[in-house]
């Protein structure tokens, strides 16, 4: 009969031997078994943390981690963002991550209502900005990522100018060259202001460049209009003829909040100007070509690089910024993804962008570590 021993005969010694070593067999495979589970079921809840060689520390951040994690603001910082995003996703792919770049000003509206977790900005938050998220109790830790050039573009087929001083930028662009429609248009206001390249060609001006909702205006407007205003006649009193500087430039030019669309402007007209962060024209080389900024102050034409934004002898450097919202940093997805972005894998996004890393960290580092 199969399955069991012939029926009437008797099991010998060594048969009985042989049945109990396979039972303490079969019992030893079940126990190892039984420890090996139990293993597993441990490690399912071990957490690993971000790499990290940078000392931004590290959060719990195992492979169960879920929630979301909202990230607006400025088109500028934005590629590095959503680079961190998809190094994040890769380690966490519970975790879904939303990274839009409408314009620092849209983004710091969204961050100070609590509609985001993060504000990505290429300039500081306006005062206006931080009464909004006061008068709706966001607190925030502000991080310093990045530096960028602001460029000053124009077409490749522009063999006119290989240089602008601010003094120029501010006779094309400022709000008093508000409907000049030919470069040489501003031949007198240049003059006036001293300009260095003018006097200018007989030519289309088309100008195409970032809106007011976006940093990267905000920006241009403190270094040309604000910064530079015209040269003396703005320091003059009013009743000598001078004036206050004004706060904005000219409105009459094609604005985008797309930096992409703004680069398919400069490249379509010979004899265009606009301007955008590095990273975008280092992207678009072979579409525009970047002008040399004088800053009229002794130095002459330097060129955005990695190593004039590094030292600002490029007179048009900026830092550029994360707000990290402090209830949203409580959340473990949150400060997983903050600390990756301060880490060498994240920090790596910024070269990766086209940007310009900070010579030191430690202190935005230890900004994050002390929220």
């Amino acid at each position: 009969m199969a399955g069991g021993p012939a029926a009437g005969r008797t099991r010998t010694n060594q048969e009985e031997i042989t049945i109990m070593s396979r039972k303490l067999g079969l019992s030893a495979l079940l126990l190892a078994l039984a420890l090996l589970a139990a293993a597993c079921g441990d490690d399912a809840t071990t957490t690993t943390a971000a790499p990290s060689t940078t000392g931004a520390g590290s959060t719990t951040t195992g492979a169960a981690l879920r929630g979301s994690i909202d990230i607006s603001g400025s088109s500028t910082v934005e590629p590095i963002s959503a680079r961190v995003a998809e190094k994040f996703n890769a380690m966490h792919p519970g975790v879904a991550i939303k990274v839009e770049g409408p314009g620092t000003g849209d983004g710091a509206q969204l961050f100070c209502k609590g509609e985001i977790d993060v504000g990505n900005a290429s300039r500081h938050y306006k005062d206006s900005e931080l009464e909004l998220c006061a008068q709706n109790g966001i607190e925030f830790i502000e991080l310093q990522v990045a530096i960028d050039g602001l460029s000053v573009l124009t077409s490749l087929q522009n063999d006119a100018f290989a240089c602008l001083a601010v003094t120029d930028l501010y006779a094309l662009l400022g709000p008093e060259s508000t409907g000049f429609r030919r470069w040489s248009d501003a031949n007198a206001l240049a003059a006036e202001v001293g300009a260095l390249f003018s006097p200018y060609p007989d030519a289309d001006l088309v100008i195409t460049a970032p809106g007011e909702e976006s940093g990267t205006y905000d920006t241009f407007v403190e270094f040309i209009v604000q910064g530079v205003a015209g040269g003396p006649k703005f320091d003059k009193k009013p009743e000598d003829g001078g004036r206050s500087a004004p706060k904005e430039m000219r409105p009459d030019y094609v604005a985008s909040p797309n930096d992409n669309v703004i680069i398919e402007g400069i490249a379509g007209s010979r004899f265009s100007l606009g301007w955008v962060g590095y990273a975008f024209y280092l992207a678009n080389q072979d579409r525009v070509k970047v002008l040399a900024i004088d800053n009229t102050k002794g130095a002459g034409c330097v060129d955005p690089s990695p190593e004039t934004i590094a030292d600002g002898s490029y007179p048009l450097s900026r830092p550029l910024f994360i707000y990290v919202n402090q209830a949203s940093a409580q959340r473990p997805e949150v400060a997983a993804y903050i600390d990756l972005y301060l880490s060498e894998a994240g920090l790596a996004s910024v070269d990766e962008s086209g940007y310009v890393r900070l010579a030191d960290y430690s202190p935005v580092i230890q900004a994050w570590q002390n929220r």
